[in-house]
């Protein structure tokens, strides 16, 4: 492998950038993969479906470009809060699990890989679990790691610092933290969820509340260089 393969991650379900953004801040140069039109994407992506480019990639053998590969898979079929948000996404009309094929696809590679999915979705091992506290950041935002051939020590969880900001059955409540989901009910806007994930280069509200916060792969994207022994900037 290269040594410029050995900083290169390909961002697979890419959305909006908050993962792909957070491993070019640890020090990879990223490639993207989504299947609709992300004009605010802030790296070179190929539009098209993520496993047929992955299945592509690993037979012609260009996956090699590769040290390591980030999937985030819509799962529809294991979470009732996407099931009305498939078109917006470009997901298509059913309910599909993405997440098993995307995982063996990505075990044929024989790369090391992350697949992320939040709290209450597909079923993946939770090797990570990372929250925006872990990182200062003003949105809880769990979200769990599942780590392919590649591992690295878990963080300690910090308590919380208090509620989520707005309405929750019937009870306002104020709190540190801001909603980034939905609309109304004192959820946060678009400028409040840009401040609270650090994520600057998209005002699209639907993107903004599908992304992770580039500090989750920034320190897992420099756990990976620790565990292959890489020094990163």
């Amino acid at each position: 492998m290269t040594a410029a393969a050995r900083r290169r991650v390909l961002d697979l379900f890419s959305c909006a950038g908050g993962a792909g953004k957070g491993y070019a801040d640890a020090g990879f140069t990223v490639d993207g993969c989504d299947i609709a039109d992300r004009p605010n994407y802030p790296f070179p992506y190929h539009r098209g479906d993520a496993l047929e480019y992955l299945a592509h990639l690993i037979t012609t053998g260009d996956i090699e470009r590769y040290a390591l590969v980030h999937a985030s898979p819509p799962c529809q079929a294991k979470a009732a809060l996407t099931v009305g948000t498939n078109a917006s996404q470009g997901w298509g009309g059913t309910h599909e699990d993405f997440v098993a094929p995307t995982r063996a696809l990505l075990d044929a590679s024989g790369l090391p890989y992350v697949i992320e999915q939040p709290n209450g979705q597909a079923e993946i091992r939770k090797d990570l679990t990372l929250c925006g506290e872990m990182f200062g950041l003003g949105v809880l935002r769990h979200r769990n790691f599942e780590l392919g051939h590649w591992a690295t020590p878990k963080p300690a969880h910090p308590r919380h610092r208090g509620y989520v900001r707005g309405w929750r059955h019937g009870i306002y409540r104020d709190g540190p933290y801001v909603a980034a989901y939905g609309k109304g009910g004192g959820k946060g806007d678009v400028r409040e969820m840009q401040a609270a994930m650090g994520i600057t280069w998209t005002d699209v509200h639907d993107e903004l509340t599908e992304a992770i916060p580039p500090a989750y792969t920034r320190w897992i994207g420099h756990a990976f260089l620790t565990a292959r022994q890489e020094v990163f900037a």
